[in-house]
């Protein structure tokens, strides 16, 4: 791997293989391996997708997003992007991720004025995120190994469904759409959304919600720091159902991973984050029904 890494990374910047130093390897992400490496002292990322991540990223479009957000300047800059491999070099930021820091509520003024440069820009992604297709096509991916979702799940999606309707009336706008806090990087006074595999158009509050993945409190927080004054019980439901939508989408992602073997491969018990991703989808949904 090393020396795939070396091989590409110096085609692309004009440099002898010696030349480069794969440094270390970034941990975190569950999806793809991510190294830094140097260059005649500067430092790139260096991704490689994890075990069949073809089939939940359209490469071609993530690259074609990326283009588009480049105009922004709230992505570090993409060098290489092999669209068949997956491969991509894009230059290293010297940041810490908001969900490194010991209090990432310090950060939310930021990160709104963030998604808002993208949120209300006149920039659109290539193609709509399409929750409602996206989880269908998630869920064909464990029926197709032969996985039986159990009937808790069948009743939680029916229910997910019946706010479609109004959800889809909300104008939609370019997205992250997966905007959870390891993917946001302070550095100084710049904050970076970066990994634009999901990128696509969609509800905003969809990314409110992502920034509440690892504490969904986090994100109850942020949106009316979002929105720039108290949120509408309407958009707090909005805000618990799409957290819900979010947790059937991975529990579905998560099954995949534990039923093509990634749970022995990475040491992650997917089948038991699979199982938490479902609990989570219904706490969420019953906690919609308040508002």
């Amino acid at each position: 791997m090393e020396n795939l890494i070396k091989d590409v990374t110096a085609n692309v910047l004009h440099v002898e293989p010696n030349n480069v130093e794969v440094a270390y390897r970034l941990m975190g992400g569950m999806s793809n391996f991510m190294y830094v490496v140097k260059v005649n002292g500067l430092q790139y990322t260096f991704r490689i997708p994890g075990k069949n991540a073809e089939v939940f990223v359209d490469r071609v479009e993530e690259l074609e997003n990326i283009k588009k957000v480049d105009v922004l300047h709230i992505n570090n800059k993409t060098l290489y992007l092999d669209t068949k491999t997956g491969y991509k070099l894009a230059e290293y930021v010297e940041g810490v991720p908001l969900s490194d820091k010991e209090n990432p509520e310090d950060y939310l003024n930021e990160v709104a004025s963030v998604l808002k440069r993208l949120h209300e820009s006149n920039v659109s992604a290539t193609k709509d995120y399409n929750p409602e297709g996206r989880l269908a096509s998630y869920e064909q991916l464990v029926l197709d190994l032969n996985f039986k979702h159990d009937p808790k799940y069948d009743e939680l999606k029916s229910e997910f469904c019946t706010y479609l309707p109004e959800l889809n009336k909300i104008e939609k706008v370019f997205c992250h759409n997966d905007s959870q806090i390891s993917n946001i990087v302070v550095e100084g006074e710049q904050v970076y959304l970066l990994d634009w595999e999901f990128g696509g158009n969609n509800d905003p509050l969809y990314d409110v919600a992502c920034v509440g993945n690892k504490e969904f409190e986090l994100a109850v927080k942020f949106l009316p720091v979002y929105l720039g004054r108290d949120p509408k019980p309407s958009e707090f439901k909005r805000l618990y159902v799409w957290r819900a939508f979010q947790c059937l989408q991975w529990h579905n992602v998560a099954m995949y991973k534990e039923l093509i073997g990634l749970s022995a491969d990475l040491g992650v018990d997917f089948k038991f984050v699979s199982g938490l991703y479902l609990q989570k989808a219904e706490q969420f949904l019953k906690d919609a029904r308040q508002y």
